[in-house]
């Protein structure tokens, strides 16, 4: 039977390793990829209050009552550490320890078995021989001839190997004539180190550094390769700066052989009330430009907490030209993409205010239309009870539009909308009746030799009412235990008219129409321009639900029917009704999701716009997604465009991706994409090869048509240095990305 022996002894005998409350992490580190070896967790619990010592033994033996020996499953445990021995001397009252046999030493950052440990409390020092070891929350394993451990110098390891494989799978291994851990450093730094992939080496480093916890520190991070016929061959290798808890800064060369050298940064800070970066990037004198110019981007994001109610956020973009996305690639915007924005928001709210102020302006890509900007632009909006029966709103807006062209009009806008509604909600309906006066005063500039004129006061009356009502029911209709619902709503509209072809078009656009858009009851964006409206909206919405309230499947019609056409005569109607509009969300079965919008015109009775994904999702790493997208007119062009995006495992930790999209209408491809990828327990490659239409622009601003441009991207990781992500990480980039179609709760 165990005896317990639980002794009071001076000087503990387990010795915290140096550093280790600075680099420990405090969660465990989750399991890498699909390591077999879960990293060793340790638990406080499992120690001794400071001060004491428990030794647990079959057998005792004093030896002239300075001496004491144990033999037979020995369990030492202190206050930072336990080690179990087949023997164990402890001498000096305690001050001495010396342990053989299948020993195992763990603490708060390493477990170790060694043929013996032996601790000696007066120098503070801790020495194992013929070890291996595994770190504590991490995954990180090796051997090494000896282990010491120091109060004063830290860890040091001597002869000694390092991977974050399992034992008996090391794809890659470190090995080193020393390792050592400085007291207080998260760094583990390795010299005369030797690098292994198999049992091939590699690379030799006289000096080698490697993280040894879950922080942020200071070093280099993985290097992105890439190839293509704008870049040539583009290598990126990222240094990433821990300049404090909160602030860091990551600087990356880029070294493209078509181009030159170019120089990205970010800085990102995080403090009590504030968060932001900074991003630039500067590429001198490009040498796949005749005339060399210099290249640049800027990014600047803020979010603030200026005081208990005041906001401020700030967007701020800029280009050097504009081919510089589609050239170099952006972190923040899509090579299609038409404008930067920039703004600066200052937003101040109650329970019942809101109080924005803004300045909006745009940075035009291409040829495009010259862009009107809002500097400044401030609303309020205010909310008010009345009773329990009335509701109160008022809405207001002050801007003033400016365009970079000084011919350009100009205009100084103030809106006024107060509006009395009488709400009425339940959870079996709700039925929304309310009267709105909108005013709006304009005072315009450069409007000679327009139809414009320099004041204008327009008012307007609205008059809506809303309803819908929720009905629902048990069915079977999918599978046992479902709920239906049927959802009708029904919408009246009326705004008066008045002539609007003396004020300019300064924030106002059409607005696309969807299931949604049908109850919004306004044609533009923007307040330029306000449609007449003598209408009917009617929708209806079902839904499938199953035991435990998941949406199955979700379908919604909708359609508006105009009782007088519009006397605007940019919202004019050549029919008494609008297209109709559907949507369908549903889940088919287990692993089938199906997503469709369409609009049907009822003039032709042909669809004027559709998109439709059908995917077919087994797990995170096997799915297919089949996508299409029409729309018949867009300035004057059709889009009918189709396409598939795939991921699949093809062998044991091999995985495929692909995508690839083709226009039908003029019959050619616009974007296709693969990557392999070899992803083992510790370590992970990945190649991706990707073409696709440039989208260049000359220098006229008009953008290329066939021209193709065609690239391949080269990412080599070890685990345990960097994050792996996977297979959906590479489908994200490129002009569509992939994106999922099933979007229920």
């Amino acid at each position: 039977m165990k005896k317990t022996c639980a002794l009071l002894i001076s000087a503990t005998i387990g010795m915290q390793t140096a550093g280790a409350q600075q680099f420990a992490p405090a969660d465990p580190v989750p399991t890498m990829g699909m390591c077999s070896v879960a990293p060793i967790q340790f638990s406080s619990s499992q120690l001794m209050p400071p001060g004491h010592v428990k030794v647990e033994s079959r057998r005792t033996e004093i030896v002239e009552n300075k001496v004491a020996l144990f033999s037979g499953d020995v369990g030492i445990t202190s206050d930072r550490a336990t080690i179990r021995a087949d023997q164990a001397q402890v001498s000096d009252n305690g001050r001495n320890l010396i342990a053989k046999g299948d020993v195992t030493y763990q603490d708060a950052q390493l477990k170790v078995d060694s043929d013996s440990v032996a601790i000696n409390s007066n120098d503070q020092r801790l020495r194992m021989k013929n070890t291996r070891y595994q770190l504590t929350g991490f995954s990180g394993q090796g051997a090494a001839n000896e282990i010491l451990l120091a109060s004063d110098e830290g860890v040091r390891l001597s002869d000694v190997s390092f991977t974050t494989c399992p034992q008996g799978d090391e794809d890659w291994i470190i090995r080193a004539s020393e390792i050592s851990i400085e007291k207080g450093t998260v760094w583990g730094q390795a010299k005369h180190t030797r690098f292994y992939v198999g049992d091939v080496p590699v690379f030799y480093l006289p000096y080698f550094a490697f993280p040894v916890s879950d922080q942020r520190q200071t070093g280099f991070l993985t290097p992105v390769i890439t190839s293509s016929s704008y870049t040539g061959i583009d290598v990126e290798q990222p240094f990433y700066w821990n300049i404090a808890p909160n602030y860091d800064m990551t600087i990356a060369p880029r070294v493209m052989t078509n181009r030159g050298v170019q120089l990205k940064t970010e800085f990102r800070y995080l403090t009590r009330n504030n968060r932001g970066q900074l991003n630039l990037e500067y590429l001198p004198s490009d040498s796949d430009i005749a005339s060399s110019p210099d290249r640049y981007f800027y990014h600047f994001e803020h979010e603030g907490v200026l005081s208990e109610n005041w906001l401020l956020g700030v967007d701020f973009n800029g280009i050097s030209d504009d081919n510089y996305i589609v050239d170099l690639g952006s972190d923040f915007y899509n090579r299609a993409d038409t404008h930067l924005y920039r703004s600066v928001n200052l937003n101040y709210y109650e329970e019942n205010l809101l109080l924005s102020m803004r300045i909006r302006d745009f940075e035009v890509i291409g040829d495009h239309p010259n862009t009107y900007r809002a500097l400044p632009e401030l609303q309020l909006n205010y909310t008010q009870p009345l009773g329990s029966l009335f509701e109160f709103r008022f809405d207001s807006e002050l801007a003033y539009f400016d365009n970079t062209q000084e011919s350009a009009p100009t205009a100084t806008r103030f809106h006024v909308a107060p509006t009395l509604a009488i709400p009425y909600q339940r959870q079996w309906g709700e039925l929304t009746a309310e009267a709105t006066l909108l005013n709006t005063y304009y005072h315009q500039q450069n409007t000679e030799n327009t139809p414009l004129e320099e004041e204008v006061n327009r008012t307007l009356g609205q008059a809506r009412l809303f309803g819908a009502l929720y009905f629902e029911r048990d069915t079977t209709w999918i599978s046992d235990a479902m709920t239906m619902t049927l959802e009708p709503k029904f919408q009246y509209l009326y705004t008066s008219y008045e002539d609007q072809t003396n004020i300019g078009m300064y924030d106002s656009t059409p607005l696309l129409t969807d299931t949604e858009g049908l109850f919004r009851g306004q044609e533009f964006t923007g307040l330029d321009r306000i449609s007449d409206n003598n209408e009917v909206t009617i929708g209806v919405t079902t839904r499938i639900l199953d035991e435990t309230n998941r949406e199955q499947f979700v379908l919604s019609l909708g359609q508006i029917f105009y009782l007088d056409d519009s006397q605007l005569s940019e919202a004019s109607r050549s029919n008494d009704r609008s297209a109709l509009a559907g949507e369908v969300d549903w889940r088919l079965e287990q692993r089938w999701y199906l997503h469709s919008e369409a609009l049907v015109s009822t003039d032709t009775d042909k669809v004027e716009r559709s998109s439709i994904s059908l995917e077919y999702r087994h797990d995170a790493q096997r799915f297919i997604q089949l996508t299409h997208r029409y729309v018949r007119e867009l300035s004057g062009e059709t889009i009918d465009q189709i396409g598939v995006s795939a991921s699949w495992p093809i062998a044991k930790n091999w995985q495929w991706v692909g995508r690839t999209y083709r226009d039908l209408e003029r019959e050619r491809s616009i974007e296709s994409y693969v990557g392999i990828e070899y992803e083992s327990c510790c370590w992970a490659i990945r190649v991706v090869a990707q073409r696709h239409l440039n989208n260049r622009f000359n220098a006229l601003g008009e953008q290329s048509v066939d021209d193709y441009d065609s690239g391949i991207a080269l990412q080599f990781l070890f685990k345990g240095f960097g994050n792996s992500g996977n297979s959906r990480t590479m489908l994200r980039d490129g002009m569509f990305g992939y994106r999922q179609p099933y979007t229920l709760n």
